[in-house]
């Protein structure tokens, strides 16, 4: 199985971007049917201990308990199958970032599938660099405990 990892960022004004790419050895069609479901990232995100779906205004929301106690509160923008993208939003959460917008999407690369995690997001209560660690951690964790999962796929 391949473990690539790369990272990306930049800036505009005062928004950031992150990117975050892992390479895996499973089909993009298994990585997919975990990513898809808005809930499962409690099952490979080793920082989240829980999952709590809800609505609200019409929209899916999911409160996540992180391992520590903090919680996160995220809605679901889109899960599209055509492109296996789904794209959320923060709506709160204890991390330095405001305005933050999300998507991971599954796709083909030389060995299998890859899955890549962005996001863009404005700073907040934080130096940019600390907010991007931040939100890098996140990913980094989140993409090393999915490789977990779809080995058992």
């Amino acid at each position: 199985m391949a473990a690539a990892f790369t990272f990306a960022m930049a800036a505009e004004a005062d928004a950031a971007d992150v990117r975050k790419r892992r390479e895996y050895g499973s089909t993009p069609e298994q990585a997919w049917a975990v990513i898809k479901d808005f809930c499962s990232i409690s099952t490979w995100h080793p920082g989240i201990k829980s999952c709590e779906l809800s609505t609200k205004d019409g929209a899916t929301v999911r409160t996540l308990t992180t391992q520590d106690g903090a919680k996160f509160v995220e809605q679901l923008v889109s899960a599209d199958d055509k492109t296996t993208t789904l794209t959320y939003k923060i709506l709160e959460s204890p991390l330095p970032v405001q305005n933050y917008v999300s998507s991971i999407k599954v796709g083909w690369d030389d060995d299998g599938c890859e899955v890549v995690w962005t996001s863009k997001f404005d700073p907040k209560g934080a130096s940019e660099a600390d907010a991007i660690k931040a939100v890098t951690d996140v990913y980094t964790a989140g993409l090393k405990g999915l490789t977990r999962v779809l080995k058992q796929t």
